[in-house]
């Protein structure tokens, strides 16, 4: 009978490591297929591990406009939690059919002037006028193209349109989370889209 050979403990660490990594790329690439877009369920911003707290589809009419996918430090169900949310977090958004650029940046600026009192938003027409001539400057967002609006502590908010970063970022604190309450505030834009980046709903 041949005796079983035994790898010397470093040869089993080594094989072990190598397995190991290996199936790590695998363990981590997780995501969600969202309407035929595929969001990673966790990322990482500023240096900080976040995971997907929700995902969805913005329609108008019958018709699907972009997915959006929110994602958090922590878990959050209710939008007073995400508004309350310290560190890094963020909102990607992908299109699903082709859209004029200025059209949706007037619909941000509404949408955030549709979920704040008159003051507050009084204080951000600087910066929503700054983000609506970022989008107006693209002229058009097609189908598969991706922004991403990121806060980061101590930076601001970043807006990142098809992977290039646009301008200097918006100081105020009270930015992002005006933009968050296009989607999560008393009058979303799409009601079963809010249920779903917190969480409440899958599409």
């Amino acid at each position: 009978m041949t005796p079983t050979r035994l790898l010397p403990s470093s040869g089993r660490l080594r094989a072990a490591a190598l397995t190991l990594a290996l199936l790590s790329p695998l363990a981590q690439a997780a995501t969600v297929d969202v309407s035929g877009v595929k969001l990673e369920d966790r990322v990482t911003v500023a240096g900080s591990p976040l995971v997907l707290n929700g995902a969805g589809v913005r329609y108008k009419a019958v018709f699907k406009v972009y997915t959006a996918g929110l994602y958090l430090g922590q878990k959050a169900e209710t939008t007073e939690a995400v508004l309350a949310a310290t560190g890094p977090r963020r909102m990607t958004i992908t299109m699903l059919r082709d859209i004029d650029s200025a059209e949706l940046g007037k619909l941000f600026s509404r949408g955030m002037e549709d979920n704040m009192d008159r003051a507050a938003f009084s204080k951000l027409i600087p910066g929503v006028l700054r983000m609506s001539q970022v989008f107006s400057d693209h002229k058009k967002l097609k189908e598969g193209e991706t922004f991403l609006i990121d806060w980061i502590p101590g930076t601001g908010t970043v807006l990142t349109i098809k992977g290039q970063v646009e301008g200097e970022p918006f100081k105020e604190p009270e930015f992002f989370n005006a933009l968050m309450r296009i989607w999560l505030g008393p009058k979303p834009a799409d009601w079963m889209l809010k249920d779903a980046l917190l969480g409440k709903a899958r599409k």
